[in-house]
């Protein structure tokens, strides 16, 4: 068992540092921002879609 647990750090220290070495190990930064900021404008924009199909939906008259 020992083995195996050094192994598997001994293998995630070399990714790390493969990943590290490279010029694009990542996103960006403004690129997590730009994305987090489209996926907050779509939920805000399908909230007001839904209150709005809501409140149509309760103001029909069924009788």
């Amino acid at each position: 068992m020992p083995a195996l647990v050094s192994y598997l750090a001994a293998e995630l220290r070399r990714r790390w540092r493969a990943v590290r070495d490279t010029k694009d190990g990542g996103y960006s930064t403004e690129a997590v921002l730009v994305t987090a900021l489209l996926v907050t404008l779509a939920i805000v924009v399908i909230a007001i879609i839904a209150l709005k199909v809501t409140s149509k939906a309760n103001s029909i008259n069924l009788g």
